[in-house]
């Protein structure tokens, strides 16, 4: 077996992230910002580690691990890769600037809390380079099951026990029909590796065993992006979440499921698996109608916010649909439909970051509150206020939040060129209606606030979350005046 050891690099530095931040914990018990220090350096290390090996690669070229022949190998790493285990680490870290005002406070345990955040790392590192199932499906579980102890990890807090639960009983449930769909498929290919399961002759009568393999296999992952029917955990655990939890929630596992999405969408993408292609297009047409239609009645941010996401879950994969409806074919319109699915992926992460940046800046980590809470924000808190404007009517898909509407122009447009012309139109219908609730929740920033109404930001926002937030907005207002810089990023996965 062939292993390059540095392929593994980032893997080693993201994991040993997770065992300082215990260590740290250990030796110097009590001091919650040296474990933080400590954390917060070992994800640095992981994104400029991630940044070597990816520019050390020519064009074309890979590096890889655990080979048993030229196209059987477990792990690659390739500019694709560096750039989406960049992207996780800086998630990662994020999500740990705005965890500053939880841990100040000592409502969550620094030591353990910054270990499941190092070791939720871990996995996203290695899975933007998995090349078979069980890399995979452990990668994407190390990187989820962290997040059940870090849902429900605040000290007497009731609601994110519940809300841990119910994320863990709808997360193992989904596990198992990912696992029974990939041995199906297995059985039906005799490969594990996705060349392997690309290149496979399938005997007919073993066609619908695989079919149903690939349909589970799907189904299975579509819960990590909350897609209908595995949707029904999201507005609860989010909500129930410290907000710097639910932030790295809805971003780093909903990118976590379209990458798997995409890496067994493009490496089955067969003749015989277009019914799956048909599926996902069923799922995306679901996800993005009931999560838009029941967002319209929420009268909680989070809430709001999570139903959102839902149905920014359809969006992302009405492209993944029309890909596998593809079957084996290739070219430009094939191209476009991978690089519009990711594009939109790292569009929605940035703005969906920079939302629960602000709300954390605005209220603490503890709690997102109402929407009629944050009437007359503009008032008190411009730059706050301008903040949540480009994340809400970004993910609207309306100025000033250009990424957004770059991100829903390029998945229509890849829909038409990949003969899916119902589907765009299905999309185009859906983002109307997100406007709604979308402009709603920004224009009543600027109302007046009614008696009764919480006095928001009193607190001084520490300067981590200022930076984490300011950041975020940063590279949102950036990639939405360069998108095709982004396009072209994500044109390198296919």
């Amino acid at each position: 077996m062939r292993i390059d050891q540095v392929a593994l690099l980032p893997t080693y530095v993201a994991a040993g992230t997770a065992v300082l931040a215990l260590l740290a914990d250990l030796l110097v018990p009590g001091r919650r910002g040296v474990v933080a220090g400590v954390t917060a350096l070992g994800m640095l290390g992981t994104i400029a580690t991630a940044a070597a090996v990816g520019v050390g690669l020519d064009d074309g070229a890979r590096r890889t691990a655990f080979c048993l022949g030229p196209e059987q190998c477990s792990l690659v790493f390739d500019p694709a890769t560096a750039i989406v285990a960049g992207v996780f680490a800086a998630l990662a870290l994020g999500a740990l600037a705005l965890s500053v005002p939880l841990l100040r406070t000592g409502e969550v345990p620094a030591g353990e809390y910054c270990f499941l955040l190092a070791a939720s790392m871990t996995g996203a590192v290695v899975l933007g380079g998995a090349r078979d199932l069980i890399t995979l499906i452990v990668a994407l579980e190390t990187l989820t099951l962290p997040l059940y102890l870090l849902v429900g990890l605040r000290r007497g807090n009731r609601s994110g026990g519940s809300a841990a639960v119910t994320f863990f009983v709808v997360s193992v449930v989904s596990t198992a029909v990912a696992l029974l769909g990939a041995a199906l498929v297995f059985t039906a290919t005799g490969g594990v590796h996705f060349a392997d399961i690309a290149g496979a002759r399938v005997a007919p009568a073993a066609e619908p065993l695989l079919k149903v393999g690939v349909i589970l296999l799907l189904t299975g992952l579509a819960f990590k992006v909350a897609a209908v029917p595995a949707h029904a955990w999201a507005p609860a655990t989010y909500d129930g979440a410290p907000l710097p939890v639910a932030a790295y929630l809805s971003t780093a596992s909903k990118l976590g499921g379209v990458v798997a999405l995409l890496l067994v969408g493009v490496s089955a993408a067969r003749p015989v698996l277009a019914t799956s292609g048909l599926t996902l297009a069923v799922l995306a047409v679901l996800s993005m109608t009931v999560g838009n239609l029941v967002a319209l009645r929420q009268r909680r941010m989070v809430r709001l916010l999570a139903w959102s996401s839902v149905a920014q879950a359809g969006y992302l994969l009405a492209p993944l649909g029309a890909l596998l409806a593809a079957g084996g074919r290739t070219g430009p319109a094939v191209e476009l439909l991978v690089a519009a699915t990711l594009a939109y992926a790292f569009f929605y992460v940035v703005l969906e970051f920079s939302a629960f940046g602000a709300l954390v800046a605005v209220r603490g980590a503890a709690d997102g509150g109402e929407l009629a809470d944050y009437r007359g924000l503009a008032r008190r808190s411009p730059w706050l206020t301008a903040v949540l404007v480009i994340s809400l009517t970004g993910l609207a898909g309306l100025p000033p939040g250009l990424a957004g509407l770059f991100a829903k122009v390029a998945v229509v447009r890849s829909l038409l060129g990949g003969d899916a012309v119902w589907l765009a139109i299905v999309v185009a219908l859906n983002a109307v209606i997100g406007l709604a609730y979308y402009v709603r929740a920004a224009a009543g920033l600027f109302g007046e606030a009614g008696e009764g109404s919480p006095d928001l930001v009193k607190q001084r926002v520490s300067w981590p979350v200022a930076a984490a937030v300011a950041a975020a907005a940063v590279v949102a207002v950036l990639v939405g005046l360069a998108p095709e810089l982004v396009m072209r990023a994500a044109g390198t996965f296919s």
